[in-house]
């Protein structure tokens, strides 16, 4: 059993926001697999499906970013597992709009959502999937700039990175965590 996570915050003020292209991407997962979102438990709306044999669980935490590693704790503990069963999908200000980055483990940066899941699991060895969401503006606090929605003219490759991102996920269910950076994490320009 595997887990893909995508962070964001709950409610209809944050859809569409920056933070939340990690539950956009598991959407897009949930539609490109068959998975429904049908399940509210563990400070968490999810869904059960299988990707070929094996059964994934997708989540959208709903503690909001900064307490994300509370839900994921408790969702697995309940089922049993590890944090290396997981995926963490999330929004990167580091990456310009519409690329990502998959990595097998690492610090948190300063992405509040991941420090609190390092902090609630006490290890960064899970894999993570990271989502361009373009460099923040000068004179703009970090948290209005994810905060924020996307501008007409990002939509597009907002939702590109976000596809590309469901794609990288599954990629390292099917293929491992190594052959889906390498043929995801594609240097700037190439």
């Amino acid at each position: 059993m595997k887990f893909i996570i995508g962070l964001g915050n709950p409610g209809r003020d944050y859809a569409g926001t920056r933070h939340n292209i990690g539950f956009e991407v598991i959407d897009r997962i949930a539609a490109d697999v068959g998975v429904e979102i049908n399940r509210a438990k563990h400070r968490a709306h999810f869904g059960e499906g299988f990707l070929g044999t094996r059964k994934i669980v997708l989540v959208k935490p709903q503690t909001y970013m900064n307490l994300s590693g509370e839900c994921v704790r408790d969702i697995l503990h309940f089922y049993k597992r590890t944090p290396s069963d997981m995926i963490v999908v999330y929004d990167d200000c580091d990456l310009a709009l519409g690329q990502i980055r998959i990595r097998e483990r690492g610090s948190a940066g300063s992405h509040n959502g991941m420090k609190n899941i390092v902090y609630q699991l006490e290890t960064d060895e899970f894999v993570r999937v990271r989502v361009g969401i373009g460099e923040k503006p000068p004179r703009m606090e970090l948290a209005n700039y994810v905060l924020s929605k996307f501008a007409k003219h990002e939509l597009e490759e907002a939702a590109a990175g976000a596809e590309k991102a469901a794609d990288a996920a599954i990629a390292v269910l099917k293929e491992g965590a190594t052959a889906a950076m390498n043929k995801f994490n594609v240097k700037a320009g190439g």
